[in-house]
């Protein structure tokens, strides 16, 4: 599950100026996030890093939260398929690779929007859609393999212990890690 920032259904992307201008904010937003975390966002910063005019970015963001709220909207945006690799295993095994590899990126988007999130409750509640929508996407693959498992509980099964690890242990990834716990979810949806 492509971890961080799909638009709403009805939704239109901007397109033209509109769509340069946002993302040389979110360009702007990402860079500082990850220089200086939540405190470093700041709307004049914002404004000095992209060269928008800091009205534009008020205008049409109002604050940081809101900034970093869609950051995440942004990355819902991005086109995300869940694995299919013919077995249960396998794809959540490909799901928490996926998780492992944005965790562990340097520096990793991913692990500084989450920390903001708890900044912001704006950012916090794009976070959640972020999840949901990621969730809902992803259930495929436990509905394939066991159609009566509960696919959300299968899926946090195999991905919070990654999360923990990695994010609020700041453990070192192991090579295993992965497979370990697509092991320990398969075996629960199986039995």
């Amino acid at each position: 599950m492509e971890s961080i920032p799909q638009a709403p259904p009805g939704a239109t992307r901007p397109g033209g100026r509109t769509a340069r201008t946002r993302g040389q904010v979110l360009e702007a937003v990402a860079s500082l996030l990850l220089e200086g975390g939540f405190d470093a966002v700041t709307m004049d910063a914002v404004a000095a890093r992209s060269g928008i005019h800091r009205t534009t970015i008020y205008r049409r963001w109002r604050d940081p939260g809101a900034l970093l709220a869609d950051s995440f909207e942004a990355a819902r945006e991005q086109p995300w398929q869940p694995p299919d690799t013919g077995s249960l295993l396998g794809d959540l095994t490909e799901i928490n690779h996926q998780i492992v590899t944005a965790l562990t990126a340097e520096p990793s988007i991913t692990q500084a929007l989450i920390t903001a999130s708890f900044r912001s409750p704006a950012a916090a509640e794009a976070l959640k859609h972020f999840w949901d929508d990621r969730f809902t996407s992803a259930a495929v693959v436990v509905k394939r393999a066991a159609p009566d498992a509960d696919p959300r509980t299968i899926l946090i099964a195999a991905c919070a212990p990654i999360f923990y690890e990695l994010a609020l242990m700041r453990s070192p990834a192991t090579p295993d890690m992965a497979a370990r716990y697509a092991r320990s979810a398969t075996a629960a949806a199986t039995t």
